[in-house]
C-alpha cells in the first residue's frame, strides 16, 4: 500500500504565489465587458422576457376560452359523457333551465316554487344531502342509479344488474315511456311486493327488473329513477326512442316553474357532515410516541451534535516524511504483537500492485487478482491464494517470511507481463 506522508506540506520558492493564484503583481486586470457586449446582453434579456409574456398571456386567454370542466349528463358538457344537446332541445320546445352548482343554489331555487329536480350523478353528495336536495323539490328525475340510490330513497326497491341486451319496450301505464318505445336500458332496478303495492311503477321490466321505475320516496317527493348515462348523454341521445323518452320526462306542463338542474361540486362532497379530525382517527398511544420520540430526537441531536468551540486549521512545526510515518506504524505493530494486521497492510499493498500489473481495474476482488496472478506465472492457484488472503503470521518471522514471498510473488508477475528489456 503507498502511503503518503502525514502532515506532509508543499513547500515554493519565496516570493512565488500560492495557492494556485497565478496573478503577479504586474499582470492586468480583466477587463470589464464593453458597451457592445452589454447591450447584447440587454437585447436578449429583453426577448426572453416579451417571449414568456407572451406565452403566459396566451395560456390566460386559453383558460378563459376554455368551456367549463364539466362531467357525466352535465347540460353543459359538449363531450360524449355530456347532455347539452338535451338541454337545448328542451330550452327549444320552451322549457327553461336553471343550472346550479352548489347545494345552497339548488335549495334556493328549489324553494321559490314547485320545481321539478334534475339530478345527474350523486357520487359526491351524502345520504342526507342528497334526501335534503330532493326533499325541497315538488318531484324529482335522478339519472343515474347507484347502488344505494334506489334503496335509500324508495322502501323495498334495491339495485340490480346492468342490462346487457337488446331494446326493451315500456310495457308500463307511464305516458312518457310508452310513447318513447323501446330503449336499451342501462342499469335496471328491483321493486319488491310491498314496493309495488304501494304504488311504485317500473317500466322496461327483464327478467324480473326495471330500467325505470316512478314511486314517492321516503321523503314524500315523487322520483323517477333511471340510469340515463347511456340514454340521454350526447353520444346517444339520438339512438332508439332516447329523446322522446328523455322530453316526456323532463318537459313539464305549460306554465310549471323551471327544470332545476343540479350538478353537484365537489364542495358539496361533505355538505351538512364534519370531518373527522387526525386526532379522532389515530389510537390514543400515538400522540405520545410521537412526543417520545421527538423528544429522543432532540437529546440525540445535542449529544451528537455538541462541540467544545470552532474548528482551527492548524499547520504542523515540521514536515514529516513518508518513511518516518511508516516506521512509526510499524513500531506500533511491533509493540502490539499484531503480526495479522501489518500482514493485511502488506496485502493490501501487493494486492492493489498486482492489479496494476495485471491490467485490472479498481473493481476487482482479491479472489479475482489472485486466480489471475496463479494464471499468470503458471503457479497453483491455491498457493497464490494462501499467499494473498489467508495465510496468518503467528510470530515476526513469519510475518518476514510472508513479506518476502509477497515480493517474489510481485517481482514473478512483473516479469511474466512485461517483455524482456522493458523497464518497469
Amino acid at each position: 500500500m503507498r502511503l503518503e506522508p502525514a502532515g506532509a506540506t508543499t513547500t515554493t520558492p519565496a516570493g512565488a504565489p500560492r495557492g494556485g493564484d497565478t496573478s503577479a503583481s504586474g499582470a492586468m486586470p480583466p477587463a470589464s465587458p464593453g458597451p457592445a457586449r452589454r447591450r447584447r446582453i440587454a437585447g436578449w434579456s429583453a426577448i426572453v422576457v416579451a417571449l414568456l409574456l407572451l406565452a403566459s398571456i396566451g395560456v390566460l386567454v386559453q383558460q378563459a376560452m376554455r368551456p367549463p370542466e364539466t362531467g357525466v349528463l352535465d347540460p353543459q358538457g359538449v363531450g360524449p359523457s355530456g347532455a347539452q344537446a338535451l338541454a337545448r332541445v328542451l330550452e327549444a320546445e320552451g322549457t327553461p333551465i336553471v343550472i346550479v352548482r352548489d347545494r345552497a343554489a339548488a335549495l334556493r331555487e328549489l324553494g321559490r316554487g314547485d320545481a321539478t329536480l334534475v339530478l345527474g350523478d350523486t357520487a359526491s353528495l351524502s345520504d342526507a344531502t342528497l334526501l335534503d336536495v330532493v326533499a325541497a323539490a315538488s318531484e324529482a328525475v335522478l339519472l343515474q342509479v347507484r347502488s344505494r340510490l334506489p334503496e335509500m330513497l324508495i322502501d323495498g326497491a334495491s339495485a340490480a344488474r346492468f342490462h346487457a341486451g337488446d331494446a326493451v319496450p315500456a310495457r308500463c301505464e307511464l305516458p312518457a315511456p310508452r310513447a318513447a318505445g323501446p330503449v336499451i336500458p342501462g342499469r335496471m332496478i328491483e321493486l319488491s311486493a310491498a314496493a309495488e303495492a304501494a304504488g311504485a311503477i317500473g317500466c322496461y321490466p327483464n327478467e324480473g327488473a326495471f330500467g325505470l321505475v316512478r314511486a314517492r320516496s321516503v321523503v314524500d317527493t315523487p322520483v323517477t329513477l333511471i340510469d340515463a348515462g347511456a340514454l340521454f348523454s350526447n353520444a346517444h341521445i339520438v339512438e332508439e326512442g332516447n329523446a322522446a323518452l328523455a322530453l316526456g320526462l323532463l318537459r313539464p306542463a305549460a306554465g310549471a316553474p323551471p327544470l332545476v338542474w343540479y350538478v353537484p361540486a365537489l364542495a358539496d362532497a361533505d355538505a351538512g357532515a364534519e370531518p373527522p379530525t387526525l386526532g379522532e382517527l389515530t389510537p390514543d398511544w400515538v400522540t405520545p410516541a410521537i412526543v417520545l420520540l421527538l423528544c429522543a430526537g432532540i437529546v440525540a441531536a445535542i449529544w451528537r451534535g455538541r462541540r467544545f468551540g470552532p474548528l482551527v486549521a492548524e499547520r504542523l512545526p515540521v514536515t514529516v516524511r513518508a518513511a518516518e510515518t511508516t516506521e512509526g506504524r510499524a513500531r506500533l505493530y511491533a509493540r502490539g504483537r499484531d503480526a495479522v494486521h501489518a500482514a493485511d497492510q502488506l496485502r493490501i499493498g501487493a494486492l492493489e500492485r498486482l492489479a496494476r500489473a495485471l491490467g485490472l481495474g479498481p473493481a476487482a476482488a482479491a479472489p479475482e487478482i489472485a486466480d489471475a496472478a496463479a494464471a499468470q506465472i503458471g503457479a497453483d492457484p491455491r498457493a497464490i491464494r494462501a499467499i494473498l488472503l489467508t495465510e496468518l503470521p503467528a510470530s515476526d518471522a513469519q510475518l518476514v517470511a510472508l513479506s518476502d514471498r509477497l515480493i517474489d510473488l510481485e517481482t514473478a508477475v512483473r516479469r511474466a507481463t512485461r517483455p524482456e528489456g522493458t523497464q518497469p
